[in-house]
């Protein structure tokens, strides 16, 4: 390598040094998860009000910063500060994708990182991410009985959700055909909605959380046709979720759709049509928050052309195999639920770290040529003697895995719906109880989140449906 070549990578540390917007001794010398051990483990465990009391580290910079505190105030029920903060997420991700030429910090980040960590590389959110940001800024809107505010942030999930389909459209057919192959069932809901029939793999990048509840909105709004679209897009990826079968044959009769009717009840059976006089009550349950990404490390000793002995490592992110938390069924008025699943965020999660992983490995092989191209910079034998120790140490204490990611969302989702009399209910779960009212011959819906044996919940009324 030319000596120009060794000068600019030499310039290129020392601006690592100087103008990294990402720049910090944590991300330097550890990651992540690592960083927000203490603030998830308080989460998972059920304390969010006591780790939303406490200051959070700063380490995933303004967007992942605040997906995670929005999320933590939403669980302590602190719901203007949540939508404040997924309103800040929402304004940096806007300004991050609106970025049309590289600016100075992000060439700074892009060559620090390759020779220290992808960590100083500026955060770049995950498309089901994204989804869930404006799933809980609706949820927000929806509390404070805001309908048409909380149907706008579904109409942007919504727009995410198609990207995210039409990204992957050629993988999904691929499946789609390997699928048939195999002799797998069809799946209504995907012929219905004109998806890729790929069973678990559909889930792994379709939100059936959002789906189901874009739909549930744009019914209570009387948007018959768009909540129609929605639940069988649900269906698609949920294609065994009681709630949600029973949803799309609802909305199959009311809109009179003779052929789509035949096909739901070959699969499923004759809907059964409540009367005029049955109140209902839809449970939304989120349960757990995501596994953390766990780091992977491989030593790799060398010898140079001189003999010099130097040692790199290789840092990759993963998620270990872990039991998820088992949570006891809730109750209405004193009746078990059985819940069915609707989303696997995890699922989710580590099919976009199976997406960034090819990448990351691309850029641990760079940084091992940078590193090294650093360390032969030096001339004389002394001056190498201390640059190869001092550089063993270095990469060793830097090369840490990108752990980034929302961690505090709900491991999975399901719903239910029950049939209950009109006047004064309740839900109950672990000696907690919610009260709610409801008229004859309406609806309303809960949403819950658990985690450890802390549950948050309230409840909406939502009319006939």
């Amino acid at each position: 390598m030319t000596s120009i070549l060794k000068k600019s990578i030499v310039l290129s540390f020392t601006l690592l040094l100087s103008g990294c917007a990402n720049l910090s001794v944590g991300n330097l010398f550890s990651h992540y998860s690592a960083q927000t051990d203490d603030t998830y483990q308080l989460v998972k465990n059920g304390d969010a009000k006591q780790a939303y009391s406490e200051e959070a580290p700063e380490v995933g910079g303004p967007i992942l910063d605040n997906l995670e505190r929005g999320r933590v105030a939403l669980l302590s029920e602190q719901y203007a500060e949540s939508k404040a903060d997924f309103e800040g997420a929402e304004q940096a991700a806007r300004i991050q994708s609106d970025q049309a030429v590289i600016s100075v910090s992000d060439s700074a980040n892009q060559v620090g990182s390759l020779v220290t960590n992808d960590n100083l590389i500026d955060y770049k959110p995950a498309d089901y991410e994204l989804g869930y940001l404006h799933l809980y800024l609706s949820l927000n809107y929806l509390k404070n009985n805001d309908l048409e505010g909380a149907l706008i942030e579904v109409r942007k999930a919504n727009y995410i959700q198609e990207q995210a389909k039409k990204d992957r459209e050629k993988e999904l057919r691929s499946a789609e055909k390997e699928a048939k192959k195999q002799g797998v069932d069809a799946n209504v809901g995907a012929i219905l909605a004109n998806y890729p029939d790929v069973g678990d793999q559909l889930a792994a990048v379709q939100n059936g959380y959002l789906f189901y509840y874009s739909g549930l909105l744009f019914e209570t709004n009387r948007n018959y046709n768009d909540a129609y679209i929605d639940y069988k897009r649900a269906l698609a990826v949920a294609p065994n979720n009681k709630t949600v079968i029973e949803s799309v044959q609802r909305l199959a009769r009311r809109l009179s759709m003779r052929n789509d009717i035949k096909i739901l009840e070959k699969k499923y059976g004759t809907y059964q049509v409540p009367s005029r006089s049955e109140s209902r009550v839809i449970i939304i349950d989120e349960q757990g928050i995501l596994p953390q990404l766990s780091d992977w490390r491989l030593r790799l000793p060398m010898w140079d052309s001189q003999g010099n002995f130097v040692q790199y490592n290789l840092a990759l992110p993963y998620y270990k195999k872990i039991n998820r938390d088992v949570f006891p069924p809730l109750k209405v008025n004193n009746k078990t639920l059985i819940s069915d699943e609707l989303a696997d965020v995890t699922l989710m999660a580590k099919n976009d770290l199976n997406e960034r992983i090819p990448a990351m490995v691309i850029r641990q092989a760079l940084r091992v040529v940078a590193k090294d191209e650093l360390r032969k910079t030096s001339r004389n034998s002394k001056e190498e003697d201390l640059a190869n120790a001092v550089l063993t140490i270095f990469n060793s204490l830097t090369e840490q895995p990108d752990t980034r990611s929302w961690q505090t969302l709900p491991s999975i989702i399901s719903v239910t719906s029950m049939d209950v009399k009109a006047g004064n209910n309740k839900i109950q779960y672990l000696g907690n109880e919610l009260d709610f009212t409801i008229k004859e011959g309406h609806t309303v819906v809960v949403w819950v989140s658990r985690q450890g044996n802390a549950v948050t919940w309230w409840h909406k009324q939502l009319g006939e449906i």
